[in-house]
């Protein structure tokens, strides 16, 4: 790579990478490039017109913001504004399929997530030809097959369907000449009404983003703000030495992950946390918060560690705004256990302020995932068993997936032993944590969830976040899917 990359452009960077693309509601089309690939990259330059940037993703934001505020001005209640979004995205065998053959530099990638997936702790059997894990049939058969992704994204879901015809057309799409097709396409829609911008479980998501030098220029109290070569290769910070055209690109880690919400609601309601003094209810809504790290409205405990605070909760300038570095965090759990899955994921001071330092700038991913599944039905919650499908369409951008999401997963994560130096083994991610060898971790545990009991440690008898399918894919720049991928007619 050229040792003086071009002046950053946001307008060369697809829109969901570094400002996220607007949705109530998304689809992830995953395709198989079909036999006639002159053809399909032919297309794809007809495509390049309607890929969202993030340029047009920032005016976009703006005009949601101001028709907010024009509304509450007003008085009334805002309308949705219509917007769509595409985004496209390539895995390597895509690449491979298209004729590009630059090592890009991510071992993750090039190797895939089906070959992953044991690394990463996903429950499956071993065979003669290897780990085999417990995905659906379209990502687990296919898996050698997967291509790429489109993304689009909408208002609603006549808007995608209206911009979803428009990208089929443009390959032919069910046609004898078609030069994609369909493997899969996972719908996904935010949470209607107060639930909005919680997971399924049931807790504010998507407070702890990095804020990306010179895109967010106003971060908040709390947010970290990292080189743009930590989302976007080929920037500062990016270490690697990549093929030209994949600058201003991101590796998208997708992960299609059921949650089994009845279940989980059980198990709080059959632990509650009492010894503070707590009736059962709010022992079982504290067990919750301080197995997240957050209490549902998104207020850390390591805030506010035995009540929630729903006005702190939903206040970008403090919900963010804490490091683990209260005098006695260090070294107790009388704030928030040490496997908490915000601490897992982000540990921020456990890591920061050890001596010498251990810096995590280098694994912070940007997350751009979206629920998918109905609300939970009264029958499913008096019997405590899911009975439909429900969970997250996990997305992460990152200029490393071996130094971002696969770090995270495996080694804090599913580490019983992270984070590190702390009087007592923390145990799993509650959330996300997976044993990634089963021979020796029978089964999960975690220590520190009773603040008078902090080494006694609580079985985790289920995994309630069940991986089902997933690719690592390359979102590459504009410029080069004009100049690298397409092919001008």
């Amino acid at each position: 790579m050229a040792s003086s990359p071009p002046a950053f452009d946001p307008a060369n960077v697809q829109g969901d990478i570094l400002a996220g693309l607007p949705k109530k509601s998304q689809v992830y089309i995953v395709f198989q490039i079909d036999d006639n690939v002159t053809a399909f990259r032919q297309h794809l330059a007809k495509l390049i017109p309607l890929i969202t940037t993030t340029t047009q993703v920032q005016q976009d934001r703006a005009k949601i913001a101001a028709n907010k505020k024009a509304a509450l001005e007003a008085g009334k209640k805002p309308q949705l504004i219509k917007l769509s979004g595409v985004n496209i995205a390539f895995s390597q065998a895509g690449l491979t399929k298209l004729g590009i053959t630059d090592n890009i530099g991510d071992d993750a990638f090039v190797n895939g997530q089906f070959n992953d997936a044991h690394n990463l702790g996903d429950s499956g059997t071993t065979g003669p030809n290897g780990f085999v894990p417990d995905w659906i049939p379209a990502f687990k058969n296919n898996h050698k097959n997967i291509h790429g992704v489109i993304l689009i994204s909408g208002d609603c879901d006549a808007t995608i369907a209206i911009t979803r015809l428009a990208v089929e057309a443009i390959f032919n799409f069910g046609a004898h000449n078609a030069t994609l097709h369909e493997i899969i396409t996972i719908k996904g829609t935010v949470r209607p009404g107060v639930e909005s911008g919680h997971e399924h479980f049931g807790f504010l998501d998507g407070i702890s983003q990095p804020a990306v030098q010179g895109i967010d220029t106003n971060p908040n109290p709390g947010q970290e703000t990292v080189p743009q070569g930590i989302i976007v290769c080929g920037r500062d910070g990016d270490t690697v030495t990549r093929p030209s055209w994949a600058i201003d690109g991101s590796f998208l880690a997708l992960r299609y992950l059921f949650q089994l919400v009845p279940e989980f609601n059980g198990f709080l309601k059959a632990n509650p946390i009492t010894s503070t003094g707590l009736t059962p209810e709010a022992g079982s809504e504290l067990l919750g918060a301080r197995l997240v790290g957050r209490w549902k409205s998104g207020a850390p405990v390591d805030i506010t560690p035995l009540q929630d605070d729903p006005a702190l909760g939903k206040d970008p300038l403090r919900n963010n705004n804490f490091r683990y570095d209260f005098p006695e965090d260090s070294q107790t759990t009388d704030r928030c256990p040490f496997a908490a899955h915000t601490r897992k994921t982000n540990p921020r001071a456990d890591l920061e302020d050890l001596n010498p330092p251990a810096p995590t700038t280098a694994r912070r991913i940007i997350r751009r995932g979206v629920q998918f599944g109905p609300e939970v039905t009264p029958d499913e919650a008096s019997s405590g068993k899911t009975k439909l499908g429900r969970g997250l369409i996990f997305v992460a951008y990152q200029s490393n997936i071996v130094n971002g999401f696969q770090f995270i997963q495996h080694s804090w994560a599913d580490n019983p032993g992270f984070p590190i130096q702390k009087p007592f083994n923390p145990g799993f991610d509650a959330i996300i944590g997976q044993p990634t060898d089963d021979t020796t971790i029978p089964s999960r545990t975690i220590a520190g969830t009773d603040p008078n009991n902090q080494k006694g440690t609580l079985p985790l008898p289920a995994e309630w976040v069940v991986p089902k399918g997933g690719e690592y894919f390359f979102s590459p720049s504009i410029p080069a899917l004009r100049n690298t991928f397409a092919l001008a007619a």
